[in-house]
């Protein structure tokens, strides 16, 4: 796959999670509890990655494949919900320097000029997007819960991008993204014990919002990081994925109908050009010969 297609991939993904955030405060709005929401999501999640999974490609998986997936999957079940959804993303957002991070460290090899120039963007824009500059829209010392979660998240959310490009890349990726959900709802059933384990008739009260938080925060993200990170270093995709926050920034604007200012636009912006910076490469000049 040709990085720009893997690159794509990777922005869909990223950009149904950014719509995800917005569609679980619809969930919470709702009065479902945080363990609710989240355990909807994997259980709609797994059942429709299994049907697809009944007829697509399959192979025999190892011990290796298991743990590996699994692991991607305990990695992914961890949400946000303590602050407001934009703020929520700017945390989260945090992955993507410690994506470029973690992938320097493991190469041992220092970041590319391109990159470091691409995190300053997106640090701007992050500043400018979620309105953290400003007390009026955000204080810090009322949500320090959710920030400490917020960035726990970002930290394992850009463990969970740098893994899924390196582990069981031979597994189909229906298969693969199957796997790794399912990871996540058994996580979920163990730790938060959603009311629904006692009350299945819950599952099907929550039908339409399981389908639509289990495509948005299940389906596309996982599907589509499968599909794309393989082909790409860890570094690069955490940079597109950066595309979740302004996706976060319009969907809170359209779905929760929350005040976005001129800043946050061209922090917007800016994100945008942060993540444009590494796609492109400028070769060296050709002269050519001129014929008399």
């Amino acid at each position: 796959m040709k990085p720009i297609n893997a690159s794509l991939c990777v922005l869909i993904g990223a950009s149904s999670y950014g719509i995800h955030a917005s569609v679980v405060k619809l969930g919470f709005a709702e009065g479902y509890s945080v363990s609710d929401v989240t355990g909807i999501q994997y259980l709609f999640g797994v059942a429709m990655l299994f049907l697809a999974f009944l007829f697509t490609k399959k192979i025999r998986m190892t011990k290796t494949h298991w743990v590996s997936l699994f692991g991607g999957g305990i990695l992914l079940s961890f949400s946000l919900h303590e602050v407001p959804a934009s703020i929520a993303v700017v945390m989260l957002f945090q992955f993507t320097w410690i994506g470029v991070l973690i992938e320097s460290i493991y190469l041992k090899k220092f970041p590319s000029n391109k990159k470091l120039l691409s995190v300053v963007f997106l640090w701007m824009g992050t500043l400018l997007a979620g309105g953290v500059i400003s007390s009026e829209r955000f204080r810090w010392s009322e949500n320090g819960m959710g920030i400490l979660f917020g960035f726990f998240a970002a930290i394992t959310f850009a463990l969970f991008i740098f893994f899924s490009g390196k582990v069981a890349k031979e597994v189909p990726t229906i298969q693969k993204s199957m796997m790794i959900t399912l990871g996540g709802l058994l996580v979920v059933l163990i730790a938060f014990r959603p009311s629904f384990i006692q009350e299945p008739v819950q599952i099907v009260e929550m039908a339409d919002f399981g389908l639509l938080v289990g495509i948005f925060g299940s389906i596309f993200p996982v599907v589509f990081f499968a599909i794309g990170t393989p082909h790409l270093d860890s570094s690069l995709s955490t940079i597109v994925g950066a595309a979740e926050l302004p996706t976060a920034i319009l969907a809170a604007m359209w779905i929760l109908h929350e005040q976005v200012v001129l800043l946050q636009f061209i922090g917007i912006l800016l994100i945008l050009i942060g993540i444009a910076i590494p796609q492109f490469h400028i070769g060296p000049v050709r002269n050519r010969k001129q014929f008399g």
